[in-house]
């Protein structure tokens, strides 16, 4: 699995691809009428059926992947240490430590280490996203009632 160090943008010909791939899958998927449809490998023949999730996750890789933006598959139930939880945060890993014992996020100890469910840092990330956005929204409101911000 690739770790959020080795994400790289793609490239200007992985964009000009995924988006000429895209505008062809897209319509496709919304025709589809079966849970498992059926693929052709041009390449080698071989027809495969894949799940309808996995190719509509296929459109989204490619629509993302075309708009120059990079990405990364982790599977939702995948735990994270306490150094890539601080990474994914933006903190320290004793900050992140603290969180996790202040009960901020929910975690669970094999041994000594703690293991922390990366959806858990995901949401909590976003909630904390949400608050600073609320606190600055705050501050501006504050700042034009009390003449301090030219409107």
């Amino acid at each position: 699995m690739e770790t959020f160090q080795n994400i790289n943008k793609p490239s200007k010909d992985e964009q000009r691809i995924a988006l000429k791939s895209y505008d062809t899958l897209a319509p496709i998927i919304k025709q589809l009428t079966s849970d498992n449809p059926e693929i052709e490998i041009e390449e080698t023949q071989d027809r495969i059926k894949i799940p309808l999730s996995a190719l509509k996750l296929l459109g989204d890789i490619l629509e993302a992947m075309s708009k120059g933006k990079p990405f990364s598959l982790v599977p939702i139930a995948t735990e994270v240490t306490t150094q890539k939880g601080a990474e994914i945060l933006g903190c320290s890993r004793p900050h992140f430590v603290k969180l996790l014992e202040s009960g901020e996020l929910e975690f669970t100890k094999i041994g000594k280490h703690r293991r922390v469910k990366f959806e858990d840092v995901l949401k909590y990330k976003r909630k904390m996203k949400a608050a600073q956005k609320k606190h600055i929204t705050d501050i501006m409101r504050s700042d034009e009632e009390t003449g301090l911000y030219d409107s």
